[in-house]
């Protein structure tokens, strides 16, 4: 029985270690500023994470939220404007494929407000799954674009 007990924890938090998102060399873009933001974008999911794993409250839960989509805004209008800057030609690709994800995003939030316990849980699956795709995809091809112009 002492066995049991003293494993449900360790079992526990190798679980709940899985959740998290880790920074992996590989999702870098190539251009300093982004992939800071990126990996900030990271650590505020974690956050939310956090939130959620340990039933921190509706209130931490909402302030992780909300500086979540605050900052990926903020990370959205600069990367837009680097796009811009530099004559990125799928600008206008790239800039809807933002606005639905906040779109997503807001839908979350609404639906959080009725349902909180289940839809941050989808919320944080959504987050977790298109940040990586996203970066891996759409950001690293601006990247080699911009990288080739000289910017890092």
């Amino acid at each position: 029985m002492l066995v049991i007990l003293v494993a449900i924890p360790i079992v526990h938090n190798k679980m709940a270690k899985k959740k998290y998102l880790v920074w992996k060399d590989d999702y870098s873009v190539g251009i300093e500023e982004m992939d800071n933001d990126h990996k900030k974008l990271l650590n505020l999911i974690n956050q939310l994470q956090t939130a959620v794993n340990y039933y921190t409250g509706k209130e931490f839960e909402e302030k992780a939220l909300n500086e979540l989509v605050d900052y990926t805004k903020t990370h959205f209008k600069k990367e837009e404007q680097l796009m811009a800057d530099n004559g990125y030609e799928d600008l206008e690709a790239h800039k809807q494929q933002h606005k639905r994800f906040i779109s997503k995003i807001n839908d979350f939030i609404i639906q959080y407000k009725s349902d909180s316990d289940i839809t941050i849980v989808d919320t944080l699956q959504f987050l977790k799954e298109w940040l990586i795709k996203h970066i891996n995809g759409t950001d690293k091809e601006y990247g080699k674009v911009l990288n080739d112009k000289g910017i890092h």
